[in-house]
């Protein structure tokens, strides 16, 4: 039986959910046989590319921006499963403005922290952004799912500390000056081709792959493009649905190919970009992503 759901638009229950509880999952999107062959093409590029010459080490071009020079990173976010749940929350005018594959090991002590996603992002206290996780492997605690404190996109942007462990996956290691108790986590468990949705101010993270798999997800960040940057920074996003002729963000298109020479241009302008904001006051101390 397909593990995708007939009709991918979500309910207004659902909606309401997400907006009152600030995430929304599991909810079915890709078939398992889908899910099978992006990870596998993954696994190939992992393969072929690992120690190919690439300016930057793979893992970064993985981990930052990965639709800038990756077709099955940009084919991926485009899936209509996907943008159909993501035009529940946002509208039907949809910009993509970055794209990960967060991967853990097996057996590895690697962890994300508990944080809030727009402490860094240099866009504010906004509503209009929205973070997509897409299980491309099942996601359990025990391979470390995502822990979410319901509620907690309602709080304004808490203080984070910058630890830059080399066991924390986050790109400066950063946590919230507050302790999260565990009995107010909520598991954000996935199979394989299931999503979860959450808010830029939703406190989260997630504990260690102890686990034999690795536990693979694909992050999607989509905002509307009427999301408009303090002091008018540039930024970029890539037009997905709708109504995308905005000034706010400059536009991207699909890569040419994987690691096409003039996506990797690109590339290393969007994060230069980028990385004023993610990484001010961090200068000298770590790289945008490890």
């Amino acid at each position: 039986m397909p593990n995708a759901q007939t009709s991918h638009r979500l309910s207004d229950a659902q909606i309401q959910s997400y907006w009152e509880d600030g995430f929304l999952c599991p909810i079915p999107a890709i078939s398992a046989q889908q899910c099978e062959d992006w990870r596998a093409q993954l696994e190939a590029i992992e393969g072929d590319w690992l120690d190919n010459g690439l300016p930057r080490t793979l893992n970064v071009y993985k981990r930052v921006n990965a639709h800038i020079v990756m077709p099955l990173a940009y084919e991926i976010a485009a899936h209509s499963a996907i943008l159909d749940v993501v035009e529940g929350i946002l509208g039907p005018d949809v910009l993509l403005y970055s794209t990960e594959f967060l991967i853990k090991e097996p057996r590895t002590k690697h962890v994300v922290t508990m944080h809030q996603d727009l402490a860094y992002w240099g866009l504010g206290k906004i509503d209009r952004i929205l973070i997509a996780w897409l299980a491309l492997s099942p996601a359990t605690p025990e391979s470390g799912c995502m822990d979410f404190v319901k509620g907690s996109h309602k709080s304004p942007i808490i203080p984070h500390e910058d630890s830059f462990d080399e066991l924390n996956l986050l790109s400066r290691g950063q946590e919230i000056k507050v302790d999260v108790a565990e009995k107010d986590k909520s598991s954000g468990a996935l199979a394989t081709g299931e999503i979860s949705l959450h808010h830029g101010l939703m406190i989260h993270g997630s504990g260690a792959n102890i686990s034999d798999d690795h536990r693979i997800g694909v992050v999607m960040r989509f905002l509307s493009p009427h999301v408009k940057k303090p002091n008018n920074a540039p930024d970029y996003g890539v037009p997905m649905r709708g109504n995308c002729n905005t000034r706010n963000f400059t536009r991207c298109d699909a890569p040419k190919g994987l690691f096409h020479p003039e996506d990797l241009l690109l590339y290393e302008k969007i994060r230069t970009e980028q990385a004023k904001v993610m990484m001010a006051g961090a200068e000298g101390k770590a790289e945008m992503c490890r």
